[in-house]
C-alpha cells in the first residue's frame, strides 16, 4: 500500500500508513501531504504526456472538443486563480451544480488545487435538493450553467440554481457556464458573473495547497427519496491512492488507451472513474453530456467509434437496453477497438453477461468489510454519530455496506444488490435480482415490473408464462404474486433502475423525491396504473 501511495503522488512522505486507534475513523498516510490536481495534471507535464489527450469531450448536439494536459493545466490554473480572485481559501466549500461539460472537471481540479473541497450535485436534482446541499455545506460558491441538453431539450440549470439560493444563503457568489445561451437576462448583477469574464485576465499558472492526506477532498451527498442528505466526506490522500490503484489495475489501463466511464460526474462514479482515475494515471478520458439514445440509439457506439475508446465502463441498464434494442444498432459502427467492458452501478444479471463466461453456483450473504482502506469514505459531514450508525453498528468494528453477496467456484464475488431488496416469502430470501435474472431469461420480457419486448403482445398467458419461469428458474417460492407491464421503468439519467420507487408503488406508499429520474413522469404513470389494475 505505500508503494500505491507513493505512485498516488504523495509529495511529502508520511509517518504512519494507518492509525485505526479511534475506529471507525481511520487515517492513513498520516503526516504526509500531497494535491490531487498535481498528481492529476503538473506531473505529466515534464515529458510527452503534456501533448497527450487528457479530456475527450462531446455534447449532445455533436459538438466536441479535446484538452490535453498542457491544455487542461492552464484553464485550471486560470480557473483556480478565478476562484482566489471571489475570496475562495483553502477549507472553503464550493458547489458544483453543472451539467457534463469541461467546465465541470476543471472546476473540480481548480477546487482541489487551492484546497476549497467541492460538492457536485447533480444537474436532475431540485432547487429544494440544490438548497438542502447548499446549507448543509455552508458553500461560500456556487459554479453552474445557463443550462445543459438532455434529448434535444434545455435543462434550465440557472433557474435551478436561482431558486436555490433566495432568502438567506451562504453563497456569496454564483460563476455562470454560458452552454445553451438561455440564462442572459438572469444574471444578478453583484452576485452572478460569467466564468468566460471570470477567466479571461487570470494568470496562467497557480500554486497547488500542500493538502495533508487526511484533508477533506470533496464531499457527496447521498441520493435517498426520503430523509436528510448525508454529506459523505472523502480525504485526499486515501481516495486518490485507492482511485489511482483502482483504475490502473481493474481496468488494466496500457498507455494508449482511451477510456470511457458513461456515468455522470455527479456519482462518485463519475469523480472517481471519468476524472481522478484516469488522470492520475495519465489516460485519455471521454466526458459525454447526453442521453445514449439521442438522436438515435447507436449514440453510445459511434462515440466508441469515433475516439476509438479501448475500455468502456457502463451500468446493466444500459447493457440490457443496448440488447433489448437490438444488434442492429452497433452493427452500424466499428467496435473493434473496444478491449474491455465494465459494469457498474447495480448487480449485472447473467443474461446481461453473455460476452463473459458463465460461473458456478455458490452460497450467499451480507457483504461486510473488516479492514479499512485508504479511498474509504471518512465520515459523514458534520455527523459523526450518523456515520457509526449507519455503517458500522450490525456488527462491532466490522463495515456493513448494505449490499448482500455471493462467492461462487471460482472465488469471484457476485454482488446481489441492496440488502433492502431481497424479500422475505414464507422465511425464503429471495434476491430481487435473482427473480429479475430469471425473467430476463425469458424472451419476452426485460425486466421486471415488467417491460415487454417490442414484438410480444401483454396478456394474461405471458403473465401465467412469466409467473412459472420464474418458479422454474428459483422455485416456487420465489413465483411473482403480480405481474405489471409497463412501457417505461424509473430510471436515473445514469441509466440506474430506482427499485426503491418501484416498491413504494407497489405499497402505496409516498413516492418522495423523483427529481433524479431521467423521467419522472414514468413513475407516476406506473403509480395510476398500478392502482387502477388492483
Amino acid at each position: 500500500m505505500g508503494t500505491v501511495g507513493r505512485r498516488a503522488g504523495l509529495v511529502q512522505p508520511w509517518e504512519t500508513i494507518l492509525d485505526w486507534s479511534d475506529a471507525p475513523f481511520a487515517k492513513w498516510f498520516v503526516g504526509g501531504q500531497l494535491n490531487a490536481s498535481y498528481n492529476c495534471i503538473d506531473r505529466h507535464l515534464n515529458g510527452p504526456r503534456k501533448n497527450k489527450a487528457a479530456i475527450i469531450w462531446e455534447g449532445e448536439p455533436g459538438d466536441w472538443q479535446v484538452y490535453t494536459y498542457r491544455d487542461l493545466y492552464r484553464e485550471v490554473c486560470k480557473f483556480a486563480n478565478g476562484l482566489k480572485s471571489l475570496g475562495v481559501q483553502k477549507g472553503d466549500r464550493v458547489t458544483l451544480y453543472l451539467p457534463m461539460v469541461p467546465e465541470l472537471a476543471i472546476a473540480m481540479l481548480a477546487c482541489a488545487r487551492i484546497g476549497a473541497p467541492h460538492s457536485i450535485v447533480f444537474g436532475g436534482f431540485s432547487a429544494e435538493s440544490l438548497r438542502d446541499r447548499l446549507e448543509d455545506s455552508q458553500s461560500k460558491v456556487m459554479i453552474t450553467a445557463d443550462g445543459g441538453w438532455r434529448r434535444g431539450s434545455v435543462i434550465p440549470l440557472k433557474t435551478n440554481a436561482d431558486a436555490s439560493v433566495e432568502g438567506e444563503t451562504p453563497v456569496e457568489h454564483v460563476v455562470v457556464v454560458r452552454r445553451t445561451g438561455h440564462a442572459d437576462d438572469q444574471m444578478q448583477e453583484g452576485r452572478d458573473v460569467w466564468w468566460h469574464d471570470l477567466v479571461a485576465n487570470q494568470p496562467l499558472t497557480c500554486d497547488p495547497e500542500p493538502m495533508d492526506s487526511e484533508d477533506m477532498l470533496f464531499m457527496l451527498y447521498t441520493s435517498g427519496t426520503t430523509g436528510k442528505p448525508k454529506g459523505i466526506v472523502h480525504t485526499t490522500g486515501g481516495y486518490m491512492t485507492g482511485t489511482y490503484a483502482t483504475t490502473k489495475w481493474i481496468f488494466d489501463l496500457k498507455e494508449d488507451d482511451v477510456y470511457w466511464c458513461t456515468a455522470d460526474i455527479g456519482w462518485v462514479t463519475g469523480h472517481s472513474y471519468i476524472i481522478y482515475g484516469p488522470l492520475a494515471n495519465g489516460a485519455t478520458t471521454v466526458m459525454y453530456e447526453g442521453s445514449p439514445d439521442y438522436p438515435d440509439r447507436d449514440r453510445f457506439w459511434a462515440i466508441v467509434e469515433k475516439y476509438g475508446c479501448t475500455i468502456c465502463y457502463t451500468a446493466p441498464t444500459a447493457i440490457r437496453t443496448f440488447m433489448r434494442w437490438g444488434e442492429e444498432y452497433p452493427e452500424r459502427h466499428d467496435m473493434s477497438s473496444l478491449r474491455l467492458l465494465g459494469s457498474v452501478g447495480e448487480p449485472i444479471n447473467p443474461e446481461a453477461w453473455v460476452w463473459g463466461n458463465e460461473v458456478g453456483p455458490g452460497g450467499g450473504g451480507y457483504l461486510v468489510i473488516r479492514q479499512p482502506w485508504p479511498s474509504m469514505l471518512r465520515g459523514i459531514y458534520g455527523d459523526p454519530e450518523r456515520f457509526k450508525e449507519q455503517y458500522w453498528s450490525n456488527y462491532e468494528g466490522i463495515y456493513f455496506t448494505s449490499d448482500g453477496a455471493k462467492l461462487d467456484e471460482e472465488s469471484y464475488f457476485w454482488l446481489l444488490g441492496r440488502v433492502d431488496d431481497v424479500i422475505n416469502v414464507s422465511a425464503h430470501r429471495i434476491s430481487t435480482m435473482e427473480v429479475e435474472s430469471a425473467l430476463v431469461d425469458n424472451l419476452k420480457a426485460i425486466v421486471a415490473f415488467v417491460t415487454l419486448k417490442d414484438h410480444v403482445t401483454a396478456s394474461d398467458d405471458v403473465i401465467a408464462e412469466l409467473k412459472q419461469h420464474v418458479a422454474g428458474k428459483i422455485g416456487s417460492m420465489a413465483r411473482p404474486d403480480d405481474i405489471y407491464f409497463a412501457a417505461e421503468l424509473p430510471k436515473t439519467r445514469s441509466g440506474k433502475i430506482m427499485r426503491r420507487l418501484l416498491r413504494d408503488v407497489a405499497e402505496g406508499r409516498a413516492l418522495g423525491d423523483t427529481t433524479t429520474l431521467a423521467d419522472p413522469a414514468v413513475v407516476e404513470m406506473l403509480k395510476e396504473q398500478y392502482g387502477d389494475e388492483e
